[in-house]
């Protein structure tokens, strides 16, 4: 919700001050990300040591009954390959080179619709 709500308080041809909804949002793919390989059952110290690495996380949902679309798939490997959350956490005057940001927030979305819905869909004892 917070890269929802930051999202209309960008400007048009102003990337910079898209940087916050941007940061937010890969936090929260991240998160999400995490979560779901948690009630998965992994631990927190592999969880850990993935760092940032959505795509490493993503494969890991993935082996563990994650379906995201091909295309959101494919999106949460280029994250890590070009490196948007260090990028936009250390250098967000250069985040005009990175993805779309409506790409972005549509990542955002359809992670965050599969992940509830799988989290939510498994007995309580699966999950503590």
């Amino acid at each position: 919700m917070a890269a929802q709500t930051l999202l209309p308080h960008g400007r048009k041809g102003a990337p910079l001050s898209r940087a916050p909804c941007r940061l937010t949002a890969l936090q929260a793919i991240e998160l999400y990300l995490s979560a779901y390989l948690l009630a998965s059952g992994l631990d927190r110290k592999s969880l850990r040591g993935l760092q940032h690495d959505v795509g490493a996380r993503y494969r890991l949902a993935a082996a563990h009954g994650l379906v995201l679309r091909k295309r959101t798939a494919d999106h949460l490997g280029h994250l890590t390959a070009s490196r948007e959350y260090v990028v936009a956490r250390y250098c967000p005057e250069m985040t005009a080179s990175l993805s779309q940001i409506n790409r972005l927030i549509a990542t955002l979305d359809e992670l965050a619709t599969k992940v509830k819905q799988c989290i939510g869909d498994r007995p309580k004892s699966a999950r503590a």
